[in-house]
């Protein structure tokens, strides 16, 4: 599903560069359910960032379900991304201006899904995440839990083949974060490819591989 060959990521200061990944080689296959660790600074948010397309300021190839990433347009990226890929910041990244209810239907008109057909699985979600009290609510309405909780429905609501989740738990409770885990284990166990930036061993333990991040290399 996933082909990365030789990823590399710098910032430009003055003549000097500072390498934030460095010849990252990585396969990801479908239906894997992929952690990634190591110590803050590593670059494991950058890698999530270009594995999800949003950043495009970077050397090498990346093949997505046969896609050359690396070749296409910004268009055709953002296109690939909206069809695909489903992604949970560690900063919510929740639209201010929309409630909770229209937050969660917008990667469903991405995908023309009829009016009707996105009413009823909106209510789904809202039901499975038990937020349906906070629908018409914004997000600075809510707590930080709630808007992980409301960011990760978000994520999940359109049965992306890839999720992509940057500390998914972080600021949810105990029982919240096993909550989400343990959605995300059977979301992966129905076929979802899951890949996921964690510092919780307990978290990496729910995927089937880890791949270790530390100054920007793969270490393992």
């Amino acid at each position: 599903m996933i082909s990365l060959k030789n990823i590399e990521k710098a910032y430009q200061h003055g003549v000097s560069k500072t390498f934030v990944l460095r010849r990252v080689s990585l396969d990801v296959s479908a239906g894997e359910f992929l952690s990634i660790m190591g110590p803050s600074g590593a670059g494991k948010s950058t890698l999530l960032h270009i594995l999800g397309m949003h950043d495009s300021a970077w050397t090498g190839e990346y093949h997505f379900l046969d896609s050359p990433v690396h070749e296409i347009r910004p268009k055709d990226r953002a296109k690939l991304h909206k069809q695909y890929v489903g992604f949970v910041f560690q900063s919510y990244h929740l639209l201010d201006n929309l409630t909770v209810y229209e937050n969660l239907e917008i990667p469903l008109s991405y995908r023309d899904v009829k009016k009707s057909e996105r009413d009823s699985i909106v209510c789904d979600v809202l039901d499975r995440f038990q937020i349906v009290g906070k629908k018409d609510l914004y997000p600075n309405q809510l707590s930080g839990g709630q808007q992980q909780l409301v960011a990760v429905a978000r994520a999940v609501i359109a049965e992306p083949k890839l999720i992509l989740a940057d500390e998914p738990t972080g600021n949810l409770h105990t029982s919240q974060g096993k909550e989400i885990m343990e959605l995300f284990k059977k979301l992966n166990e129905e076929g979802t490819t899951i890949i996921q930036v964690t510092h919780s061993e307990v978290n990496a333990s729910y995927g089937r591989r880890v791949v270790e991040l530390q100054d920007g290399w793969v270490v393992n």
